[in-house]
C-alpha cells in the first residue's frame, strides 16, 4: 500500500496533481478525506476503498487525502486545510463525535457536504454512514458468552477510548453482558486498534497466569491468536472481525474456536459514493445510514462453509475480506488493492 503525505504539504501536492478538481460545474467534484489512524489494516482498506470509489465515480476528478496518526486537534487542522483547498465534500473518520464540530459546521456553511464514516459526529447536517458498531459488538459478545455456556471469565480488548465507534461497541458489549450475569470481565484494555500494541497486551496478560475462558476483540484478532500460539498458552474461544488473517486462522488453526463479525473497511468507499449522491441532489431520507453486520462462526458446518468461501489470499492479513458493500461500491478487487485515486495512476 502506498505511503501518503500528511498535513498541508500533502494537500497542496494532491491539488497540484489534479488541477481540474476545482471545476464548479457538475461532474468536476473534489472530495477531501480526513483520517486519524495510519498503519491499521482496517483504516488502510478504508482509505484504499475511498480512492478506488473516487476513481470509478464519473463525477469525481480530484481526491485530497489527509491520512496520518493524530488527535482531534490535528484532525481539526486537516479539515480546515480541506476547506481552504475548496473541496466539494469531506468524508472523514472522526476522532471524536463532538470535537470537530466547529470545522464541520464551517464546511457545511460553505456548502461542503460532510459524510462521517465508521463513527458518528454530532454536527447538525452531517451525514453518517457506518457499520452498525453496537450490533457488531453485541453479536460477537453474545456468541462468546453462549459458547462459554453463560458463565466464565473473559478478556475485553477495546479500541480507542472516546472514539464513538468504541463507545457504540461498548454499548453493544454491555447489552450482551447484561443478558449473561454469570459472565465476568476479568481484564479490560484499550488496544488503540494497533496490532503490535494489542499483541503485547495479550502477551502481558497471559504472563500473569490469571485464568480466563474467552477473548472479545475490537478487530485486533489474528495477532491475539498469534500471542496464544507463540506463548504456548491453551487456546480459548476468540471473537474478532472479518480480517483476512483471522478468517484464515478460523479454518487453519487446530483447536481454535472463534467467530468473525463483519465490519467492512469498504464503508469508506460507500462514504465517497454517498457524498457524490448528495452533491448530485440524491440525498437519502435519513442522515444516518447503517450497514448491518453478520457473524461467521467456525463451530457450525454452515459457518465453516461461509468462512471458507470468504477466504482471499490476495488481501493483506489485516484487511477485512468484505472489500465491497453491495449497492454502494462499484470498484473491482484489483482497483481497491491498487489503492489509486483520480490522477494517481
Amino acid at each position: 500500500m502506498k505511503q501518503l503525505m500528511t498535513g498541508a504539504a500533502a494537500l497542496l501536492m494532491s491539488v497540484a496533481l489534479a488541477p481540474a478538481a476545482f471545476a464548479d460545474a457538475h461532474g468536476g467534484y473534489t472530495i477531501g478525506v480526513s483520517n486519524t489512524v495510519q498503519g491499521n489494516g482496517w483504516r488502510e482498506e478504508m482509505i484504499c476503498a475511498m480512492r478506488a470509489q473516487a476513481l470509478v465515480e464519473g463525477d469525481v476528478t480530484g481526491l485530497i487525502v489527509a491520512h496520518r496518526n493524530t488527535d482531534s486537534a490535528g484532525q481539526l487542522e486537516d479539515i480546515n486545510n480541506l476547506i481552504e483547498a475548496g473541496v466539494d465534500a469531506i468524508v472523514l473518520n472522526p476522532s471524536n463525535p463532538d470535537a470537530l464540530n466547529s470545522a464541520l459546521e464551517t464546511a457545511m456553511e460553505q456548502g461542503i457536504v460532510v459524510v462521517a464514516v465508521d463513527a458518528g459526529v454530532t454536527a447538525d447536517g452531517a451525514y453518517i454512514l457506518s457499520n452498525n458498531q453496537e450490533e457488531y459488538a453485541y453479536l460477537g459478545a453474545r456468541w462468546l458468552f453462549e459458547q462459554l455456556g453463560g458463565e466464565g471469565d473473559v478478556v475485553y480488548m477495546r479500541g480507542i477510548a472516546g472514539v464513538s465507534a468504541d463507545t457504540d461497541r461498548d454499548n453493544g458489549f454491555q447489552r450482551a453482558l447484561a443478558e449473561y450475569p454469570n459472565i465476568n470481565v476479568v481484564h479490560e484494555v484499550f488496544t488503540g486498534w494497533q496490532q503490535d500494541q494489542g499483541k503485547q497486551q495479550m502477551f502481558d496478560f497471559l504472563a500473569t497466569g490469571i485464568p480466563f475462558d474467552g477473548v472479545w476483540t475490537s478487530g485486533i484478532d489474528n495477532v491475539i491468536v498469534d500471542a496464544f500460539l507463540e506463548s504456548g498458552a491453551p487456546l480459548v474461544p476468540i471473537v474478532g472481525a472479518d480480517n483476512a488473517g483471522f478468517v484464515s486462522m478460523l479454518t487453519e488453526v487446530d483447536g481454535l474456536e472463534g467467530a468473525a463479525v463483519t465490519n467492512p473497511g469498504s464503508v469508506g468507499g460507500a462514504g465517497i459514493a454517498l457524498a457524490v449522491d448528495i452533491l448530485n441532489g440524491n440525498a437519502p431520507d435519513s442522515n444516518t445510514v447503517l450497514v448491518d453486520p453478520v457473524l461467521w462462526e467456525n463451530t457450525t458446518e454452515e459457518g465453516r462453509a461461509t468462512i471458507e468461501a470468504a477466504q482471499n489470499p490476495n488481501l493483506d492479513p489485516e484487511w477485512p475480506v468484505s472489500v465491497e458493500i453491495p449497492g454502494w461500491t462499484d470498484y473491482t478487487m484489483e482497483q481497491i488493492i491498487a489503492c489509486e485515486g483520480p490522477g494517481e495512476g
